[in-house]
């Protein structure tokens, strides 16, 4: 590991002048992607530099011992080793999960789309309940979400609806949620107070960059229409709604939450875009079947994920065991904590999987 890590700081320091070079300042794009790549390491030269402090205090312990005689020095000088011989070894601990392969679409922006799945009207009450939950979680980190198509129902839920977040690490937070959620509670229809279990899908999906996804302009078949749906003066007045299908594969994709047609195309193409880039990933993920055993479910629109039970307070993650009672908090947002369970579970995985 330390010849890894001798190598990242190389790298380090050739990034580092890298954007000093009037060259490559000169060159947006560029110095964009050095200064990314550069602050990718810096935690990890941060945590390295840590353990060089450490590691020359244990070389100049062990030095004093091999010549000093003075016993009160020695005492020291084994007291002072033995210190930052157990500082080592924590940091290189740390150092291991730094240096574990990162996630290349952590750092991005996401778009977030819930379907309500079997249950009926409570399965779109359902995916309204999911929406807010994540809105609020966001909003309390500091993402930014916006709407980009929904379709409401009249009690206030959901058929489908797909939204963005935008903020630094948003994929790393929110790609634990794709997959099957399933509540189990009263609905407010039911008069004998009987539970009725309801899905919602969850897909993640990464943002990405034209460059990333090229998409011919040959095939897209665009249509414009009237938008539909609750409120506002601009319903049904104006084409300002896009619908976008993508010709070899057959998606379709709709926007009109935008009182601006081409603000509503620019959503919808990066809709689009987010699709085949998933799709894109699906395929390779099947080819690497040791890939997918890494990740704590982070994909499988089929699995069944979470239930929430709303007669006993309980939220429970199947893929990683997890219980709590605590599910009128998560509902309000705060999910950070589950999250963090989630992230810690794959990153056990990924350990085991480098040492096996």
């Amino acid at each position: 590991m330390l010849n890894k890590l001798q190598q990242a700081e190389e790298k380090y320091l050739h990034l580092e002048a890298s954007l000093s070079d009037p060259i490559i300042a000169s060159d947006p794009a560029r110095c964009a992607e050095i200064a990314k790549e550069y602050k990718s390491l810096t935690p990890i030269m941060e945590k390295y530099r840590e353990y060089q402090r450490a590691d020359e205090i244990a070389r100049g312990a062990l030095e004093l011992l091999e010549e000093s005689s003075d016993a009160e020095l020695r005492a020291l000088a084994n007291e002072e080793l033995r210190d930052a011989k157990a500082t080592c070894e924590a940091l290189l601990q740390e150092l291991t999960v730094l240096l574990l392969p990162r996630d290349p679409n952590d750092e991005k922006n996401v778009i977030v789309e819930i379907r309500a799945g079997a249950g009926g009207e409570e399965a779109a009450l359902f995916a309204a309940v999911l929406y807010r939950m994540y809105t609020m979680y966001a909003d309390s980190v500091g993402f930014r979400t916006s709407m980009m198509s929904s379709t409401p129902t009249e009690l206030g839920g959901y058929r489908q609806l797909a939204f963005m977040i935008e903020g630094e690490g948003a994929y790393s937070r929110f790609k634990f949620e794709s997959g099957v959620h399933r509540v189990q509670r009263v609905p407010t229809t039911e008069s004998q107070g009987r539970i009725q279990t309801s899905t919602a899908t969850v897909a993640v999906l990464p943002e990405v960059e034209e460059v990333s996804i090229d998409i011919n302009p040959a095939d897209l078949l665009f249509e414009s229409c009237k938008s539909s749906g609750a409120g506002g003066q601009h319903i049904n007045k104006t084409e300002s709604a896009v619908r976008l299908t993508h010709k070899p594969t057959g998606i379709v994709v709709e926007c009109q939450e935008e009182r601006s047609q081409f603000k509503n195309k620019d959503k919808a193409l990066k809709m689009l875009r987010a699709i085949l880039y998933d799709q894109k990933q699906r395929e390779q993920d099947e080819q690497i079947a040791s890939d997918r055993r890494a990740q704590v479910g982070t994909g499988d629109r089929s699995e069944r994920i979470r239930t929430y039970n709303y007669p006993q307070g309980r939220l429970t993650d199947h893929r990683i065991g997890l219980t709590l009672y605590t599910l009128d908090s998560i509902l309000n947002g705060n999910i950070a904590g589950l999250i963090d369970a989630l992230a810690t579970a794959e990153t056990a995985e990924k350990l085991k999987a480098q040492t096996n």
